[in-house]
């Protein structure tokens, strides 16, 4: 047990290392275009390109980081007012869900992946494939949070209403 929670912890480091390197990254290109562009009437043909790839894979993994922190938002006020067990069913109906959807990502966005992959990114010549293997990779990620979910209460964190400020 001790071997899979140091790998899904390295995944976690991975998978934010990444967030945080796209974002630096996508800050970095878009300062860099804006300021080539005011001053020098120059903008790189690639960077409008570069810049939208690294937001699209920033956004489809925080889907994942939202799942593993438990930060997605949840619609509770129905299911608050339910029996316990009635509360821990509807738990795990959206944990399946979770799984649900991401076996989707996997199975679908593999699919499309492959076929973009004939076809080229104009500014950066890279495969449009690219663009879409986020998804399969995103949906690797997600089944790999929602079943630790399973093993987890909660599908949300539980805010505290009476913070004083």
């Amino acid at each position: 047990m001790n071997g899979i929670k140091k790998l899904k912890n390295g995944l976690d480091r991975v998978v934010d290392f990444i967030g945080i390197l796209f974002i630096a990254l996508t800050t970095i290109i878009v300062s860099a275009t804006v300021f080539t562009r005011y001053f020098f009437s120059y903008t790189p043909k690639w960077s409008e390109e570069v810049s939208l790839l690294l937001f699209i894979w920033i956004g489809f993994l925080g889907i994942a980081v939202g799942f593993r922190e438990k930060l997605h938002i949840g619609v509770g006020l129905f299911v608050g007012m339910m029996p316990e067990k009635a509360q821990t069913f509807f738990d795990y109906v959206a944990k399946f869900l979770v799984i649900a959807v991401s076996i989707i990502f996997i199975i679908y966005g593999y699919q499309f992946t492959v076929l973009m992959g004939g076809s080229t990114m104009p500014g950066t010549g890279l495969p449009n494939s690219v663009q879409y293997f986020v998804v399969p990779v995103t949906g690797v990620i997600m089944l790999i949070y929602g079943i630790e979910l399973l093993f987890k209460k909660g599908m949300h964190q539980v805010l505290d209403e009476n913070v004083e400020e």
